[in-house]
């Protein structure tokens, strides 16, 4: 058995050079080789062994001297999972604050409801939820202002308290959104109601006024009273004037309803009722259409009105300077007599025509119609021509198959007694119509409608001279756009 050998003196000094660099700060990176060791390779391997010994025992030492160090990376790691607790916790906790904000939100929304109308035990209900979240709030905030993190770690896991508080807030802003659906479809019941309240009210009111209108158009003329040829004066040729230009926009709408019903290009009948070549006129509003159709129906139906006959006929007697006294007489008594028949007979414009188809109103009426009235026209409202054929033939109007007819014959009748009283006077009044393209007068025009340039679009109502008194022509302007 071998004796264990006594440790050289080699191997003292290697470990007290050991030591000594341990406690030096300086540590030479770089040993030089013994030369009392045999040889370079022993000379490499000793310096390996030593920095080997070297890195043992400043590990041994620091570990000696400063054991807490060796827990540090341990104790990061537990602070680093508290910081990301706390901040999930305080996640959550918003989440809830989020949620019960929502639910207090949706009580309130109940509590409006209960309301209108009044239901006691609704708002009771409502009440007690709004304060039961107001007291979850207050919990919250005691939680939130703990003076530890403990209180926020204590609560349920945090991606679950935070999932339920979604879930919650959602819940309640369905709640909050379904309640407010209701009051709006209670408001458009509300809306709905009145609506059909006004639309009766309105109803009631067209047929008021339609009575009144009949009331009015059974015999207009008539309540003008009894006069005498001496009575006839400017003002009771402007009421006359009224009462036709009254039925000759009742005209005016009837066929507008008809081109309608029909699915007519009412733009394009419009330009080519005031005679524009040049595409559609730009009228500003679509309502305007109608001062073209307007137009279109005065300048048939007041053409040849300046003539004692309408120029129905070839022969035709004008009224001139050199009328004799005498003649002048008879021309007023003439049409006098002729207004006062169509004045006193209420079944005129329906009976009258077909009882006398020799008279010169009848000849008037079929002639206006004809030159009114396009064959292509009636073909497409009426789907045939045979009121048209019975027109030529008799003079009747089918009154019993529409309204237009008999809308018609209303609107001649009255521009006919205009006419007449026209002419029973001393000083016939005269009509006459503004050209397209004039400059707009004050004295002698009157604009339809606001705006417009200064320059005249077409003429809507003739004016008329009655002696030295001037009765304004209505006139269509161009538009302020610029010259058409």
């Amino acid at each position: 058995m071998e004796c264990m050998k006594p440790p050289s003196d080699s191997n003292k000094t290697r470990l007290s050079r050991t030591f000594s660099k341990c406690i030096h700060p300086q540590t030479p990176t770089r040993f030089v080789p013994n030369q009392n060791d045999g040889g370079v390779g022993s000379g490499k391997a000793n310096t390996k062994s030593q920095e080997f010994t070297l890195k043992e025992a400043l590990l041994l030492t620091r570990q000696k001297s400063q054991p807490w160090r060796w827990n540090f990376h341990a104790d990061d790691q537990e602070e680093q999972v508290v910081v990301k607790r706390g901040r999930a916790a305080k996640a959550a906790l918003l989440a809830q604050l989020f949620a019960s904000i929502s639910s207090i939100k949706a009580a309130y929304a109940e509590l409006q409801k209960a309301q209108f109308p009044y239901d006691s035990d609704a708002i009771h209900c409502a009440d007690q939820a709004v304060v039961n979240q107001l007291m979850e709030l207050s919990e919250l905030k005691h939680k939130y202002w703990s003076s530890s993190s403990k209180a926020l770690l204590d609560l349920p896991p945090p991606h679950i308290t935070q999932l339920l508080a979604e879930i919650q807030e959602q819940q309640s802003n369905i709640k909050t959104y379904e309640i407010t659906i209701k009051q709006m479809e209670s408001r458009i019941q509300q809306c709905d109601s009145e609506i059909a309240s006004l639309r009766e009210k309105l109803e009631e009111s067209i047929r008021a006024n339609k009575c009144l209108e009949k009331k009015l158009d059974c015999n207009p003329i008539r309540q003008l009273g009894n006069i005498a040829v001496s009575d006839l004066n400017q003002c009771y040729f402007i009421q006359l004037l009224n009462l036709s230009m009254r039925s000759v926009r009742a005209f005016v709408r009837q066929l507008a309803r008809e081109m309608e019903a029909k699915n007519w290009d009412t733009d394009l009948a419009a330009a080519k009722a005031i005679e524009f070549n040049d595409g559609m006129f730009p009228f500003p509003k679509a309502r305007h259409k109608a001062f073209a159709f307007e137009s279109f129906v005065c300048r048939v139906m007041f053409d040849g009105f300046n003539h004692q006959n309408f120029t129905l006929t070839n022969s035709d007697e004008d009224v001139n300077g050199n009328e004799q006294q005498q003649q002048q007489r008879q021309r007023q008594l003439k049409f006098f007599d002729e207004f006062q028949k169509l004045k006193s007979d209420s079944t005129y414009p329906f009976q009258f025509p077909s009882e006398n188809p020799e008279c010169k109103f009848v000849e008037f009426c079929r002639t206006k119609y004809l030159k009114l009235v396009h064959p292509k026209m009636e073909c497409s409202f009426f789907g045939s021509l045979d009121s048209r054929k019975l027109i030529i033939n008799s003079g009747a109007f089918p009154f019993s198959a529409n309204d237009f007819h008999t809308v018609f014959v209303e609107m001649a009748k009255r521009i006919w007694v205009l006419h007449c009283v026209a002419f029973s006077s001393d000083h016939p009044a005269l009509a006459f119509r503004v050209k397209k393209g004039c400059r707009f007068s004050e004295v002698y025009m009157e604009s339809v409608a606001d705006g417009g340039d200064l320059w005249v679009a077409f003429t809507v109502v003739p004016g008329f001279k009655l002696g030295k008194t001037v009765i304004q022509s209505q006139v269509y302007l161009h538009p302020a756009v610029g010259r058409v």
